[in-house]
């Protein structure tokens, strides 16, 4: 880490969106690097490292709060800061 600040310690199940009980905002003041089956992805909304899957949008479809629909992908799944 280049920062002085220490980050804090990644969760096992993270999500991008305030309103889920999944959202930890200390984790997003630092840069996040999701790699999924060994490939760094950059459009991962919510992921879970002990379950093994990642949500990312599928295409541009919304539902209808106009959110982007999620599909779920399993494989290997690894955070880190960047």
């Amino acid at each position: 880490m280049n920062d002085k600040t220490q980050a804090p310690a990644l969760p096992d199940h993270l999500c991008i969106d305030p309103s889920s009980p999944h959202h930890v905002a200390a984790v997003f003041e630092h840069d996040i690097g999701i790699r999924f089956n060994d490939k760094e992805r950059f459009d991962v909304e919510e992921y879970c490292i002990s379950e093994g899957w990642v949500k990312v949008p599928a295409g541009k479809t919304l539902d209808r709060k106009g959110r982007p629909l999620l599909i779920k992908i399993k494989g290997k799944v690894e955070a880190f800061y960047k």
